[in-house]
């Protein structure tokens, strides 16, 4: 069921929409929009009680923070698999697991 969350200020609006896809044990959460550190709890909401074969796909993620990254890193630290990860989140990612 998909699930979209919406934070509105004076000059723009944030939007992050979370698809999510259960088969075979397999859950795949797509994330569509600005994925910024206000939305990171509810998607943590939406992860519990997932199957253990979890994947981020990112195709589609336009804006991230630096909580998300941090998050993102952490899942993928736990085996969470990330697809479709725009290159620049990626490097950000490599930036933030180095001492």
């Amino acid at each position: 069921m998909p699930l979209a969350l919406t934070r509105t200020t004076v000059r723009r609006e944030w939007t992050l929409k979370i698809e999510k896809d259960s088969q075979d044990g397999k859950t795949t959460i797509r994330l569509i929009g600005h994925f910024q550190s206000e939305h990171v709890g509810e998607l943590k909401t939406q992860l519990q009680g997932d199957g253990p074969q979890l994947v981020f796909d990112l195709k589609e993620v336009t804006v991230v923070d630096l909580e998300v990254v941090r998050f993102l890193g952490a899942c993928r630290a736990y085996g969470v698999k990330i697809v479709y990860c725009p290159q620049y989140i990626r490097k950000w990612m490599a930036r933030e697991r180095r001492p």
